[in-house]
């Protein structure tokens, strides 16, 4: 019987610092225990036959693939061509067969796809550290035509269970802050499906570049570099970023201080920026926000990932969201470890070796 490489990737949420990843800002995400799990079990062929629970059909693709973004963009159907470009920047040692099962919802802006990509640089190869497993997972979203930053593989690989995590993108340094007891994180879905490419997420980046250009990276400004920015548009991009720099800030020192109630503000301030400054919620996500508010022991809300459809995310006292009485789907989520530290956690364990 052929040994089989399983490895799962936890689902992120964001708690609070949208948008800062690829501005060199800051920003407090964690993994959650909802995930992506790949098998892959090495076989004699020069083809890896892949297949996922998500989608009725199959497909084979070749061991060694050129990574480039216009062979990769040709492959069909479209849900491959994440798996090609991880494939074409970390080929097997062998051919075989890549099982995909999930627990994570797609397109619902908890990063499915980081979700996959760590998972899958765990089965096929030696993605070493944090820093390293996320620089990989971005040069494969980028060969796809999604420009994100390193935020998502980051956390879902280098995440501490019981943690958020404090991430510095300057630097990719990053800390975990406990979360504190005696609170719940809530995840809503708005029922508003997007995904990177097909949102108007590529256009936020660029608009944060000019912006860039003009007074340094927004993560790195200050308010009054703010002024610099004559173009409205691109002052709003400016003051979200840099003023939610500020609030992760905050929200670290609220978390540590077990202050819920300061944490809450902050999320839903965080939400508000989101709305009219940077422009990526919708009136979906703005109505759902304002409906988990109103709800007593509900702390705070505001959407999380790239925005334009997706969740929400709700830092609440235990139980004050009744689950069934939504009318979308909702979990109730505990901070997870990454993909490394499960590797660590395994190989402490004894455990490092594939399961037959």
């Amino acid at each position: 019987m052929p040994l089989v490489q399983r490895a799962t990737g936890p689902g992120r949420v964001n708690l609070i610092g949208d948008h800062t990843d690829y501005n060199q800002g800051l920003a407090l995400p964690m993994a959650i225990d909802l995930g992506v799990t790949v098998a892959f079990s090495a076989g004699a062929a020069p083809s890896v036959a892949v297949s996922s629970t998500a989608f009725p059909d199959g497909l084979e693709l070749p061991s060694r693939i050129e990574p480039d973004a216009a062979v990769i963009a040709a492959l069909e159907p479209s849900w491959a061509r994440l798996v090609a470009a991880m494939i074409a920047l970390s080929p097997p040692s062998t051919g075989g067969a890549l099982a995909i099962t999930a627990t994570l919802p797609m397109a619902a802006g908890l990063s499915s796809s980081a979700a996959l990509s760590v998972a899958l640089a765990e089965v096929l190869g030696d993605p070493g550290p944090p820093e390293a497993v996320a620089r990989l997972c971005q040069r494969a979203e980028h060969l796809i035509g999604a420009p994100i930053g390193a935020m998502d593989p980051l956390v879902c690989a280098g995440a501490v269970a019981g943690h958020a995590l404090l991430i510095d993108f300057s630097s990719l340094d990053s800390r975990p802050v406990a979360i504190p007891p005696g609170s719940e994180i809530v995840v809503v879905d708005s029922g508003q499906r997007r995904t990177v490419r097909s949102s108007a997420y590529a256009t936020r980046v660029s608009e944060c570049a000019s912006a860039a250009e003009v007074i340094g990276p927004l993560g790195l400004a200050h308010p009054a570099d703010l002024a610099e920015l004559h173009d409205p548009v691109l002052r709003r991009r400016g003051r979200h970023v840099v003023s939610e720099c500020a609030r992760v800030q905050e929200m670290c020192g609220a978390l540590e201080a077990c202050d819920l109630v300061a944490a809450g503000r902050l999320m839903t301030e965080s939400h508000r920026s989101l709305a009219a400054e940077f422009e990526v919620s919708t009136t979906v996500l703005d109505d759902l926000v304002d409906r988990l508010q109103s709800i007593p022991g509900v702390l705070g809300a505001r959407m999380t990932g790239a925005g334009f459809g997706g969740c929400v995310v709700a830092l609440c006292r235990p139980g004050a969201i009744e689950l069934s009485t939504l009318s979308t789907p909702a979990w109730a989520v505990q901070a997870a470890d990454g993909t490394v530290a499960r590797r660590s956690r395994r190989a402490r364990d004894g455990a490092g070796t594939p399961s037959p």
